[in-house]
């Protein structure tokens, strides 16, 4: 499929193999503090990666936002924020920027880094994409969803990029990561040009504290599946939340919520595949996906593949 003539427009360095290759310089440069970061980290394992692309570039990204009320509202006990993945109704660029972090060359040095085994990305983009929350907006303690779009595969990893300007901690809109039990997060600021790669398993609960400023927190998100289940040990449960400790009635509400969803979920798996925050099948077919993106590209010769006798050297 060839582009459209707004893709012919978008400069070189929002193309997607130009992006690519700006993160699997970094992912390489730097392996080896990610790696012991990714071992060290704590409630449970995750990085974090400053400045990831050119601060011109990760503005340009910014600046080609779509318009926030053309996404789609996700408001509930559990969270208010709006969601998107129609690509085709974005500016170009936004597809470029997804995309970029589904490469292949990017998802094997991710594999290194990480540990994680048979990791794939996801074209359709079920549950992640674009999310943006407005002021007074928020993300209850939450697990995500165990598997893919098609309940076939694990979660394994969430890759999240921030893309708001000037973020402060005071700005509130932070990630939070909690302990088995949430009681105790570890707030992770959701700092512009960011990414934060984080774990994703039965355990791995995670937040976004209510936002208190005006200006919107933007946040460019994939998923990475894999066959095998974390410690190798079969489960599933559907996106389950839980209310903040200070929240006493509202963790209440949320446990018998989350024990509602789980066996609703169980009983009627096709009811999860319904979901909206997805793209169609045949928009997210993966070779016509390959073609549309490039995600099948090799990247310049100055990046290595990580199965390089020495990657970087």
């Amino acid at each position: 499929m060839k582009p459209n003539s707004n893709e012919t427009l978008l400069p070189s360095s929002l193309r997607r193999e130009a992006v690519a290759a700006v993160i699997v310089r970094r992912l390489c440069a730097e392996q080896d503090r990610l790696r012991s970061a990714w071992k060290s980290a704590s409630p449970f394992a995750h990085i974090v990666i400053d400045d990831l692309l050119p601060a011109e570039v990760a503005r340009e990204f910014h600046a080609r936002l779509p318009p926030p009320e053309q996404l789609l509202t996700r408001s509930s006990l559990r969270q208010r924020k709006r969601v998107g993945v129609e690509l085709e109704r974005y500016d170009p660029a936004v597809s470029e920027l997804l995309f970029a972090f589904q490469h292949h060359e990017v998802v094997q040095w991710i594999e290194q880094i990480t540990g994680l085994v048979e990791l794939a990305p996801d074209a359709s983009l079920y549950a992640s994409g674009l999310s943006v929350i407005a002021e007074g907006g928020f993300l209850n303690p939450h697990l995500d969803n165990s598997h893919d779009g098609e309940q076939s595969k694990y979660r394994a990893l969430n890759l999240l990029y921030y893309l708001s300007p000037g973020w402060l901690p005071d700005h509130g809109g932070n990630l939070e990561l909690w302990d088995k039990s949430v009681r105790h997060p570890t707030a992770v600021l959701s700092a512009f040009n960011r990414l934060v790669l984080m774990k994703t398993d039965r355990c791995a609960w995670h937040s976004v504290t209510r936002v208190a400023s005006r200006q919107p927190r933007w946040c460019a998100s994939n998923y990475y599946f894999s066959s095998r289940p974390p410690a190798d040990t079969p489960y599933r449960h559907v996106t389950t939340f839980a209310g903040r400790p200070e929240e006493k009635g509202k963790r209440l509400l949320l446990a018998l919520d989350g024990l509602a969803v789980n066996v609703v979920g169980k009983m009627f798996p096709a009811l999860v595949r319904r979901n909206k925050h997805r793209r169609s099948t045949d928009a997210a077919h993966p070779n016509s996906e390959a073609r549309r993106y490039g995600c099948d590209r090799s990247l310049p010769d100055d990046t290595s593949a990580p199965n390089d006798p020495e990657p970087g050297r």
